[in-house]
């Protein structure tokens, strides 16, 4: 069998007496998407902390490329292969999208010509060259939500954490993300995406985690998935799980 590209075993974070993730497995393989959601507090925010680094695990173990990753910084990651977005995004209003992309682009390009070349290259595959030139600030919000990408992309992941990156978006400009990020999943990279639109997170998942109170409660397939009676009660509701 492949070695995965990511493997969590048991992962546990508490904050004080909160159980934030508890014992939660799972593992992504070589250009897979994987598709996290759950209830708002479920944990899935916590998952992308703790897989990127932003928060050291309190149990378990993360392993990437066959390598222990556990409580690694998140710069640290990000050289290795690992990057993300964020469900706020926060470009940087006062530089331009070219340089939003070139400053993501040193961690991998530390001379600014080949940061550029690489960052313009990164544009140019996510529909943005257009608009380098302008101020971060001006972009709409799905502008903004594809400036995010880029810079998470400007740093050569393997595996790619997206949160909500459809979220807010009208139906045409969520249709070009998702064609955006099965292109990504095409070219290799293995994704972790969260997402709360379920035509969205069923329709490019190879599988799905659905976490409940920190735990997972089921993985599989999106059709299994819709069927599992504990994901129905917790998460999608009788309605939604009676939808073909």
């Amino acid at each position: 069998m492949t070695k995965p590209l990511l493997s969590v075993e048991d992962l546990t974070k508490t904050f004080g007496g909160l159980h934030a993730v508890e014992e939660v497995s799972f593992q992504i393989q070589q250009g897979e998407i994987i598709g996290l959601i759950g209830p708002n507090g479920a944990g899935k925010t916590t998952i992308f902390n703790l897989i990127s680094g932003y928060h050291p695990p309190t149990r378990g173990r993360i392993a990437f490329n066959g390598r222990d990753i556990t409580g690694r910084r998140p710069y640290e990651l990000a050289r290795l292969g690992i990057g993300r977005t964020f469900q706020v995004v926060k470009p940087f209003p006062g530089l331009t999208v070219l340089e939003n992309v070139v400053i993501a682009a040193f961690a991998r390009h530390p001379k600014r010509a080949d940061a550029e070349r690489h960052a313009w290259q990164i544009l140019e595959s996510t529909g943005l060259a257009d608009r380098a030139g302008l101020s971060a600030a001006s972009l709409t919000l799905a502008g903004r939500k594809r400036l995010e990408i880029s810079k998470a992309l400007a740093l050569e992941p393997q595996l790619l954490l997206l949160d909500e990156v459809v979220a807010g978006l009208n139906p045409t400009e969520a249709d070009q993300t998702i064609k955006l990020i099965l292109q990504l999943r095409d070219s290799g990279i293995s994704i972790l995406v969260v997402e709360h639109i379920m035509r969205v997170i069923m329709n490019i998942s190879d599988s799905i985690l659905v976490l409940n109170f920190g735990r997972k409660i089921a993985m599989g397939k999106p059709a299994e998935v819709t069927r599992n009676p504990e994901v129905v009660k917790a998460y999608l509701g009788e309605e939604a799980a009676c939808k073909p």
